[in-house]
């Protein structure tokens, strides 16, 4: 893959015929749409090796939409961070500079330089060049994953330009397979048909659906294991397909299918790929270096070199189209080798016309081949290919209908649903993790032995339980921060994978995922509590221990609502631990027992910590300020109230304090919500 900066790649052809006739494509199960197609002449010509077979395929129930589409001059460029400058002096030259435009063009570094293409449904598009050509780029653009205003050019789809509407016809496999790792293959499958099928389709039909697509793709020997557990490269791929194809998109992108699989497993793949272009779909694909078989089996070939189209055409014509440019491999070759010897200007077993040097005897080699073979293509090739754009008009219906988005297949309590039990299978490993189960019991065994039968009859005791209220407080807002501030930055990849899919709402993910997470943090301190409580000697009665447990419940929900809010504002692993570590500690020495008594300057702090209202809620619900101690002293007995513990905290009520961690808990959601939305859906 190109190797571009991931916040410039993750944020942010039609070939009809000018004459149609009207056919029907029909599906196997008799229904279809009714569709004006091209020409039965210019199908001989143009589209010869394309047999639309829906009734053949068991890949879908009705044929997908077709999707004619045309790329025309595309360009896209990537900011240089070199270019920026703290030097005053260089700026302002650059501010002169930028006027010639010089220093703008240095500003950018070009990824596509003008590139134009057709496909049509049937075909297999292959986009071929070394590493750092471009492939990924231009399958990200025309997949909708770069439209910024880094992006020139034209690019429709059936005539019209790109739109949310398509969003839900475009399959897209990324290269490296983006599966839940606690998923079985089956489960993966079964959450996609069930978020993403029709509600006019039942569960059988579902089911069906999903059997279909897993028998196709050749996954009934790993249906049943989990993504990380033992499946093969070649099944991973087959599963990241199947999770697009079950929702037949017209529209299928793939960047790399067959990287790390042997050649068997590539040829297989590449034999579904054929299946589903012959069931009406238009494919594009990335690929590096196919074996020969694989080469022929596509349609049609781009092959870039530095950002620059050298061949757009049929797969099978490119050595007739090299050998009249003089181009001849020496010995028998591969023909995807020779041509990405071509593309890279390695001259080894090649015949090239010497000519070519004549203006560029100062040049080197490599750079006057690829030179020459780029112009010859602006000469040669891409004027045809504008004609055609020009001359092939998709037809009206289709137009309209590619502009039509697709209503949510799920409402929102069904789509929350089925998101829960994912999220919660994904998740479990996690939630029942023993070490986590240990953790918690083995510290409320050691604070229960530590703190064993403790009393307050005497400052001393009462300052050491006082401790020990403030250390719970300490321990579950730390160990909920930390369990929910990693969750969306280790889940974006997902999240912006599905969410560029339109798969769900943004808010159906993130109540389910939150609620999912919120079982952990409920369960985790009651049985922390049931030991802690009545080993330490708290207030044994009922009421104490339920409202003591619920202020535990309170601080651990809404350190969960911060968590998520630190996670997903930076969305980075490193950053959201070093956010988190910051304000935990802002927290704990706001939170009222190490500084009682902060600097009036300073006083603003402790109303932003939520640890400052659940502590002292704790101290509220434990103690009471007309409760007895010191019995014993030589001044007798004294009230709790006059206990410098209780300083700055008033033992009578504590509703304020509830409804400002009810109201901290829903905040923090809320903007953990938005900053949610902020990162993952501003560019799509």
């Amino acid at each position: 893959m190109e190797n571009l900066r991931e916040n410039e790649i993750e944020d942010n052809m039609s070939m009809s015929p000018p004459s149609v006739s009207s056919m029907q494509i029909a599906g196997s199960n008799g229904f279809g749409h009714s569709m004006d197609f091209m020409s039965q002449s210019y199908l001989l010509n143009r589209y010869s090796e394309i047999d639309i077979q829906v009734q053949d395929s068991s890949f879908n129930q009705e044929p997908p939409l077709p999707v004619y589409l045309k790329f025309e001059d595309v360009e896209f460029k990537v900011r240089n961070s070199q270019t920026v400058s703290k030097n005053p002096v260089k700026t302002m030259m650059s501010k002169v500079s930028t006027q010639n435009n010089v220093e703008e063009r240095n500003k950018y570094k070009k990824i596509l330089k003008g590139i134009t293409g057709s496909i049509g449904p049937g075909e297999i598009l292959a986009l071929m060049g070394p590493s750092g050509s471009g492939k990924t780029t231009l399958l990200s653009v025309i997949g909708g994953r770069l439209n910024n205003d880094n992006v020139k050019g034209k690019i429709t789809y059936n005539d019209v330009p790109y739109s949310p509407a398509l969003k839900r016809r475009i399959g897209f496999v990324p290269q490296e397979d983006v599966l839940f790792p606690q998923l079985t293959v089956e489960e993966t499958l079964i959450f996609s048909a069930f978020l993403r099928l029709p509600t006019n389709m039942t569960k059988q039909q579902k089911y069906a659906r999903l059997e279909n697509t897993i028998k196709d793709l050749g996954l009934e020997r790993c249906r049943h294991t989990k993504i990380a557990g033992g499946i093969s490269g070649g099944e991973r791929k087959r599963t990241s397909i199947g999770y697009e194809i079950l929702v037949d998109p017209s529209l299928l992108l793939l960047d790399e299918p067959t990287s790390g699989l042997d050649s068997t497993s590539a040829n297989k793949l590449l034999l579904t790929l054929q299946g589903l272009a012959k069931a009406g779909r238009t494919i594009i694909t990335t690929i590096h270096q196919p074996s020969s078989r694989i080469f022929h089996m596509f349609s049609k070939l781009l092959l870039i070199s530095e950002g620059s189209p050298v061949f757009y055409g049929k797969a099978k014509d490119t050595m007739e189209y090299f050998s009249s440019l003089r181009f001849v491999p020496e010995i028998p070759m591969n023909p995807a080798e020779f041509l990405l010897d071509l593309a890279t200007g390695q001259l080894n077993d090649i015949s090239i016309p010497q000519d070519i040097f004549k203006d560029h005897e100062s040049t080197d080699p490599s750079a006057a081949v690829i030179k020459y073979v780029q112009l010859k293509y602006k000469e040669i090739l891409e004027p045809k290919e504008k004609e055609n754009h020009k001359g092939a008009n998709t037809p009206k219906h289709l137009q309209l209908a590619i502009q039509v988005k697709k209503e949510w297949t799920l409402s929102w309590l069904d789509q929350f649903v089925i998101l829960y039990k994912r999220s919660f299978k994904a998740r479990c490993m996690e939630y029942f993790d023993i070490l986590r189960l240990v953790q918690a019991l083995g510290i409320a065994l050691l604070l229960g032995l530590l703190w064993w039968k403790s009393s307050i009859n005497t400052e001393a005791e009462l300052r050491d339980q006082v401790g020990l209220m403030f250390y719970i407080c300490i321990f579950w807002t730390s160990t909920c921060i930390f369990g929910a501030v990693y969750v969306f930055p280790f889940e974006k990849v997902y999240l912006r994978k599905e969410r560029k899919a339109d798969m769900y709402r943004l808010s159906v993910y993130y109540a389910s995922s939150t609620l999912c997470d919120m079982m952990a943090h409920v369960m985790y301190p009651t049985i922390f509590m049931l030991i802690v409580y009545f080993m330490a000697g708290f207030k044994s009665t009922a009421a104490c221990f339920f409202l003591t447990l619920f202020t535990i419940l309170l601080i651990a929900i809404t350190s969960q609502g911060a968590g998520e809010l630190f996670g997903a504002a930076v969305m980075s692993i490193q950053r959201a631990g070093m956010v988190a570590s910051l304000i935990l500690m802002l927290f704990l020495l706001t939170g009222g027992y190490y500084v009682q008594h902060i600097p009036k300057f300073m006083q603003w702090l402790k109303y932003l910590s939520f640890m400052y209202y659940g502590f002292r809620l704790l101290l509220k619900v434990q103690y009471s300020g007309d409760q007895l101690y010191e019995c014993e002293s030589e001044g007798g007995c004294r009230p709790l109230q006059t206990s410098p513990s209780f300083d700055t905290v008033n033992l009578k009520g504590g509703l304020s304090e509830v409804w400002v961690l009810l109201a901290m808990a829903l905040c923090f959601r809320l903007l953990a919500y938005f900053c949610l939305r902020r990162r993952i859906d501003k560019r799509n």
